[in-house]
């Protein structure tokens, strides 16, 4: 059974809108693209290295797939993650019937209902990239089974967050942490059962 991963940069206060250039993604107005590319550390490239260290194949929202198929193809197969991303299949949510030009890409019409097939298939695990309308149905449906997100020493105020209106209450489990020198907290979680509830409350109130 293939496993579902998704990984992302977020802020403090959770939003993962637009971390790599100001065009990205200015939806909403969201005035601060490129946050991650203004503080990148060399450091972050082992983090990142981990996440694509696995088989996958990608498993992405149309508007995350848009911004991927304009710039890898483009570059050369000497860059690892370039020449993993353009051999790859890529599995794409939309309701847009135009036709995906990026190599090895299929449409998932239904993302939900789909993911879910997909996840009973032979192949390796699929990796969510950016993709925040896609992460919000991954959530509601409970078909993620791993995440992992870079957390940056920074607040942004407002935009798309990666537990937005999708994510339903429940426990997780820290696989590994570490955090960088320059403050970046790399943490991979996985679902743990339900939230657990107690009181502080004394049994005779004083």
């Amino acid at each position: 059974m293939r496993k579902v991963i998704a990984s992302a940069f977020v802020s403090l206060d959770g939003i993962m809108q637009a971390p790599g250039g100001p065009e990205e993604d200015p939806t909403g107005g969201f005035a601060h693209g490129g946050w991650v590319a203004g503080s990148w550390h060399d450091e972050l490239g082992e983090v990142i290295d981990r996440v694509f260290s696995r088989p996958y194949d990608l498993l992405l929202g149309r508007k995350t797939y848009e911004i991927f198929a304009a710039h890898w193809p483009h570059i050369g197969d000497d860059d690892p993650i370039a020449r993993q991303f353009n051999a790859c299949r890529k599995f794409v949510a939309t309701s847009s019937r135009v036709p995906l030009s990026w190599a090895n890409s299929t449409a998932l019409h239904d993302a939900a209902a789909e993911v879910r097939k997909l996840k009973e298939t032979e192949g390796p695990d699929l990796l969510v990239q950016g993709s925040s309308v896609l992460v919000q149905t991954l959530l509601a449906h409970e078909l993620l089974d791993e995440v992992t997100l870079l957390v940056f020493p920074l607040t942004l105020g407002s935009g798309k967050k990666f537990f937005g209106t999708g994510a339903r209450p429940g426990a997780l489990a820290v696989v590994n942490s570490s955090v960088t020198p320059s403050g970046v907290l790399a943490a991979t979680y996985r679902p743990a059962g339900p939230v657990k509830t107690a009181s502080f409350a004394l049994e005779t109130p004083t």
